[in-house]
């Protein structure tokens, strides 16, 4: 194994806390049944993984952080998806191109919600920023909870640069979903269309849909409005 990642390794397994991995694997749901299943932690929170992060983005190369994201914890998967976050921003074309490639492949491991929402934005969003974005339609289609989510996140990147019309495809495709991690995330991503594309976008979908919304998504897409005004989409 490389020496720089040898040396983060040694690094993550000096931060790890055991009374924390506990409550992070309550946290993230890591019962049997649970959406985080089996998923192990070492009990790093984030701000000591991104200081990893800072210290050794530029030691390792793509192909060594990559050996780290089959990870059994939680935390070294983490670090490895912020380490391309990180390698993608500054990369040239080729090295994006291979990064967002290597993202979609590895998807079975970007496998819970925080892993998806700290990064689906900054490499699968970034990348298709200017690109044909049919791939999203097939994440948004598919069986795997994660890639869904990834489907619908990825257009943060699009809503900040007033480009709302992914989000809404993909809202609509997703209203039928059953699994309230979806319901949360289409209704953040709405309600991130009103915040930065004008609430007249995002009015457009509800008046249309919100009748058909699982409640836990219209709740998440309104939050935001007055207080009148939400509580007559609610009564409705």
């Amino acid at each position: 194994m490389d020496n720089n990642l040898e040396n983060l390794r040694k690094e993550i397994g000096k931060l790890k806390n055991l009374a924390k991995a506990k409550v992070l694997a309550r946290f993230f749901k890591t019962g049997k049944g649970e959406y985080g299943e089996g998923d192990q932690f070492l009990g790093i929170v984030v701000p000591e993984q991104r200081n990893l992060v800072k210290k050794y983005w530029k030691e390792i190369e793509i192909s060594e952080v990559l050996k780290l994201l089959p990870s059994q914890f939680h935390e070294e998967r983490l670090i490895t998806l912020l380490l391309l976050v990180k390698k993608f921003e500054v990369g040239d074309e080729k090295e994006r191109k291979i990064i967002f490639d290597a993202y979609l492949k590895n998807t079975a491991y970007i496998n819970n919600w925080d892993l998806v929402d700290l990064t689906a934005p900054n490499i699968v969003g970034a990348y298709l920023q200017d690109k044909k974005r049919e791939i999203l339609y097939q994440l948004a289609r598919s069986k795997n909870l994660w890639e869904r989510r990834i489907a619908v996140l990825a257009t943060f990147q699009f809503i900040k640069n007033k480009d709302p019309k992914d989000t809404l495809k993909i809202s609509e495709m997703l209203l039928r979903d059953n699994h309230d991690l979806i319901h949360k995330s289409v209704g953040w991503m709405l309600r991130e269309v009103g915040k930065r594309c004008g609430e007249v976008e995002e009015e457009k979908f509800l008046q249309k849909y919100y009748q058909r919304m699982p409640r836990t998504m219209l709740r998440y897409a309104i939050e935001k409005f007055p207080e009148k005004k939400r509580k007559a989409y609610l009564l409705k």
